[in-house]
């Protein structure tokens, strides 16, 4: 599954349901060094770490890709219900139904394809999900890449800023915040656009697990939880239920990456808000993301089941 460490591991089996189609169980820990616990409530960065983690699985697993290739993203959503990732006093047992389709093949093997997610918990539908990938040979990411492959980040590359106060991210600990401050309103930006530069920590035990070339999309997906939650008034109540989000070029290590977000006008229930976050390095757009916010509810009373998720993916 692409990581180092077996802790960091969250899928715990997989079987074949049909051509593509595949059946997979993951557990989560009750408690976790950086996918932190607010409210109760799991981190939604960890609903999309397990995701990630089929990607490699069922490529190598179910596909026959070899070790050595790349997967990247094209695009990924999510919605979830935070009634079904509420923890409880024992740790979360996962079900996830996984459909591939739109799949395009070189030389018989996967070159990219599309994923569709539904994510149980038990009898309640805790997610549904869904995205792209691309699969390229060594020789083929070699070209891409353009000679920027193996290139190590220096150690926190952007350097002499400060990252953000932990609390107001949602996060324990300096080294697990991925935004410098000061935050500062966008030159020429909308009203109310804030903006921060992204730091890289290549020394991070969880958000960089192994070596790589390129900021990884997981590190991507938690500066728009940041960039979200540092928005907010109050960022241990609020919770990014749904995220639709485009990667369009690697984030690089050599040059800052800008990243923006613009808040818009709340939902109708009131507490949701939607909020527009990207990333800019060299003057072009990396990855852009539409999020929706919501508060954590208080506790349901006894009795009473989850709620639905509202929408799909």
């Amino acid at each position: 599954m692409h990581r180092a460490a077996l802790a960091e591991v969250f899928l715990t089996g997989w079987q074949r349901t049909g051509p593509d189609a595949f059946s997979l169980t993951a557990q989560w820990p009750r408690s976790h060094s950086f996918y932190s616990v607010s409210q109760a409530v799991y981190d939604p960065m960890l609903l999309c770490e397990t995701i990630r983690q089929t990607f490699p699985l069922l490529m190598h697993a179910a596909y026959e890709v070899p070790f050595g290739y790349q997967l990247s993203w094209k695009d990924f959503r999510y919605t979830a219900d935070p009634e079904a990732m509420r923890v409880t006093g024992t740790p979360a047992e996962i079900d996830l139904r996984v459909w591939c389709h739109e799949i395009r093949r070189v030389r018989g093997l996967p070159s990219a394809l599309a994923m569709r997610f539904e994510i149980s918990r038990g009898d309640a539908l805790l997610a549904v999900a869904s995205t792209r990938i691309g699969c390229s040979s060594p020789a083929v990411y070699r070209k891409v890449r353009a000679g920027r492959g193996g290139v190590a980040p220096e150690p926190v590359a952007a350097g002499r800023r400060r990252p953000l106060a932990p609390h107001t991210v949602d996060r324990r600990f300096a080294a697990d915040v991925v935004l410098a401050e000061p935050a500062r309103p966008a030159a020429g930006g909308p009203a109310g656009a804030v903006e921060w530069q992204l730091l890289l920590d290549p020394t991070h035990p969880v958000l960089f697990d192994h070596p790589v070339d390129h900021a990884p999309g997981m590190v991507l997906f938690e500066a728009v939880q940041q960039a979200v939650l540092a928005l907010g008034d109050q960022p241990d109540m609020s919770m990014p239920i749904s995220m639709d989000m485009a990667f369009h070029r690697y984030v690089e290590f050599d040059s800052p990456c800008t990243i923006t977000a613009v808040p818009a006008a709340p939902g109708a229930a009131g507490t949701r808000r939607t909020l527009r976050v990207s990333g800019l390095q060299n003057g072009a757009c990396a990855f852009e993301a539409t999020v929706e916010a919501d508060t954590v509810p208080p506790l349901p009373a006894p009795g009473l089941r989850s709620g639905a998720i509202a929408g799909t993916a």
